[in-house]
């Protein structure tokens, strides 16, 4: 409950914590360190593809491009939601007192759909460029490549947040979540939270179902290359397995990460609409089923 029995704002939820409790979750470092661990590998990684760029053939330069934006999204991504977390953190879980207008709570919303469904889209972006270039390697200019992943990758980052913005036009809300140092869109009953969440979980199922599907038919043709008959006569394609590998973890870490969110959004969405549909079944006191209800029952009392 609220302390006071002060209004709270349209991102609040009752919650039972006290600050005593709040105090002891409360962990600045732990969540810091966390932070600028992915913070350096995020580094690392650009550093790596930056030299990978430079020396880097034709055949690679649009997977390195679409591969760059995924680890420069994950890198602002952690940037901004690690800065908030650890800024709430630090002020002890108390998100009503430090944004009692909820702003930053609207903010940090649409920055964690943004963030969380640009790997997504990437993903299977990445995917889609990598079967085309193993099974239809010369039907595409090279020259343009690289400005086609980055336009691809623009296009992602539009979609992913026109998608976070919907909360801030009237469909879905955005709530703090537990502890209380993070905000996310709500797996509530409403009809706006529900399609909103729906339409988060659509879009993120699709990625990861068209990724998966992308990259067995990409692994199938490889293996076929390599263990034909004429794999002799094909060029050299070590450099596509290496990407096909990257793409695979990259695909599996998307997986177990996102997957139970959107199995959990998927569970309370059609949980709602079955409450929904309870409720509209149901006789109403002044309906004519109901009527007759108590009609009957009236009946029966008297029969006995």
């Amino acid at each position: 409950m609220w302390p006071n029995g002060s209004s709270a704002g349209p991102c609040f939820r009752p919650s039972n914590l006290t600050a005593e409790e709040r105090r002891l979750i409360a962990s600045p470092w732990f969540a810091a360190s966390f932070c600028l661990a992915g913070l350096a590998s995020n580094l690392l990684a650009l550093g790596v593809l930056a030299g990978a760029r430079q020396g880097g053939s034709h055949a690679r330069s649009s997977f390195l491009t679409l591969l760059c934006g995924l680890v420069l999204t994950d890198f602002m991504g952690l940037l901004v939601t690690g800065a908030i977390v650890v800024a709430q953190h630090a002020a002890l879980l108390d998100w009503r007192a430090a944004d009692p207008g909820c702003r930053l709570c609207q903010f940090m919303g649409v920055v964690m759909v943004f963030f969380g469904l640009c790997p997504l889209l990437l993903g299977a972006a990445m995917a889609s460029e990598r079967h085309l270039g193993i099974t239809r390697p010369f039907s595409r200019p090279a020259a343009s490549s690289r400005r086609r992943a980055w336009a691809t990758v623009a296009l992602v980052w539009a979609a992913a947040l026109a998608l976070g913005l919907l909360p801030l036009l009237g469909v879905g809300r955005y709530t703090v979540q537990y502890p209380g140092s993070w905000c996310f869109l709500t797996l509530g009953a409403q009809p706006g939270d529900v399609a909103f969440g729906l339409l988060f979980t659509l879009l993120g199922s699709l990625s990861v179902g068209l990724s998966f599907l992308l990259n067995t038919i990409s692994v199938a043709t490889l293996c076929h290359v390599y263990h034909g008959q004429e794999a002799a006569q094909q060029r050299p394609r070590d450099c596509e397995v290496e990407m096909m590998a990257q793409l695979t973890g990259i695909m599996v870490v998307a997986s177990i990460c996102w997957m139970p969110l959107l199995r959990d959004c998927v569970r309370t969405s059609r949980g709602s609409g079955r409450q929904r549909q309870r409720e509209k079944q149901e006789p109403q006191p002044g309906s004519i089923p109901g009527l007759w209800d108590r009609d009957l029952s009236q009946r029966q009392t008297l029969n006995h």
